[in-house]
């Protein structure tokens, strides 16, 4: 089922951040860009080589008005006590959501009902909190977060630039598309 377009499903969850535990639902990715990263666990193999790789991108992220959220079918207890003796963890500023009843993992349709666990699930919310992009890797298949930069830029620029589009490999200042007949078997 694909999320594209749709606005993102009610939900509240607790959270892990810089020491403090806070309360997190669909509102808090109004008003601003969201990336939220969905991962299947805590104190496992791929999950923190991820999680930190998008510790790396995220002066980036918020320098481009961008709010990080990960997830994990963990409590945000575990979320605190991996960040507490992980050095990779131990990096992390931006928001690890708890999803121990996976409704945020169901809401966003990256559970693996059979482990329990999510998915590796990318999505990209706009500040209606409204699903722009969105991409799902298999377990073994890390991600690389400064692709999720390249595609905040476009998702950006299309939003402000109404008529636009960004071709493949679009890179910020490069050349856009205005969809129209004219194009039509040109390209």
């Amino acid at each position: 089922m694909s999320l594209i377009g749709k606005e993102v499903q009610p939900f509240l969850a607790q959270a892990y951040q810089n020491g403090e535990f806070i309360s997190v639902s669909e509102e808090t990715f109004k008003g601003k860009w969201s990336v939220l990263c969905f991962y299947p666990a805590d104190f496992t193999f791929v999950c923190p080589t991820e999680l930190e790789d998008l510790q790396n991108q995220y002066a980036t992220l918020k320098d481009l008005g961008v709010e990080v959220y990960s997830c994990s079918t963990d409590t945000h207890f575990t979320h605190k006590a991996w960040h507490d003796h992980s050095p990779a963890i131990s990096k992390i500023e931006y928001i690890m959501i708890g999803d121990p009843a996976q409704k945020v993992t169901r809401a966003f349709d990256v559970l693996d009902e059979a482990e329990g666990l999510a998915q590796r699930g990318t999505f990209i919310i706009d500040p209606d909190g409204i699903v722009q992009a969105m991409e799902i890797n298999a377990d073994g298949i890390g991600r690389d977060a400064s692709t999720i930069v390249n595609k905040i830029k476009a998702a950006q620029y299309v939003r402000n630039n109404p008529g636009e589009v960004c071709p493949a490999k679009w890179q910020e200042g490069g050349q856009t598309l205005k969809p129209s007949l004219d194009l039509v078997g040109k390209i």
